[in-house]
């Protein structure tokens, strides 16, 4: 059994899959409390699921990119079986984590997407750094979402010494939603030589920063 908050279909807000029609499996519970959070609502509450009834959901979405979130997912003991099945049935599976679990027996299949957490997010400290090793140059995504210029310096320091422009497919610079100028980023990300990519949540921009399910 799985803890489900929502499942359903939309466009990948973010990610270098952004634009795309994607089935989210949004998984509830998280450990963290990311000052900046835009997901609350998965913290508590959810819906007992059984795994064969998620997959039947998501088969009758039609789309063959699958995101499995939260919440952060890898914190169910079941998620594991539930990417398993995913990459089984042959869907691009997307695992979007907050880096605080190890994703060392996630299905090899599967494309990671890591949210390294900066000073401002308040979790830190709680970053699981072997996470950054096992990154997969072809597949693998790394994320930062800033809120303020530490918190880019903080990011820059993280992508030299962990060597992530080599290591990761793409390095994602994203915004946290009302809290830093998006050009001043924008010009400072520019003029920083460093091969990443500033990235805007789509879905915000189309349905509003609070709208669920979308």
């Amino acid at each position: 059994m799985l803890r489900v908050t929502e499942i359903f279909r939309s466009i990948q807000g973010e990610s270098t899959h952004a634009g795309r029609p994607c089935t989210f499996i949004r998984l509830t519970g998280c450990p963290m409390r990311c000052v900046w959070c835009d997901s609350e609502y998965t913290f508590t509450g959810g819906e007992q699921i059984s795994l064969a009834q998620v997959m039947d959901q998501v088969k009758q979405f039609g789309c063959r990119l699958v995101e499995v979130t939260g919440g952060e997912p890898l914190a169910q003991l079941h998620c594991l079986q539930l990417i398993e099945a995913l990459c089984a049935a042959n869907y691009e599976v997307l695992v979007e984590t907050g880096g605080y679990f190890s994703t060392e027996a996630v299905n090899p299949e599967a494309k990671i997407i890591l949210d390294v957490k900066c000073p401002a997010s308040g979790e830190e400290g709680r970053n699981y750094w072997p996470n950054l090793e096992r990154l997969r140059s072809d597949r693998d995504e790394v994320k930062f979402v800033i809120a303020s210029s530490e918190d880019w310096a903080y990011a820059r320091k993280i992508i030299t010494d962990y060597n992530l422009i080599q290591r990761a497919k793409a390095v994602l610079i994203s915004p946290a939603w009302g809290l830093i100028d998006l050009q001043e980023l924008a010009e400072s990300l520019a003029a920083s030589g460093l091969d990443v990519r500033m990235q805007l949540q789509l879905h915000k921009y189309i349905w509003g920063p609070q709208a669920r399910g979308v």
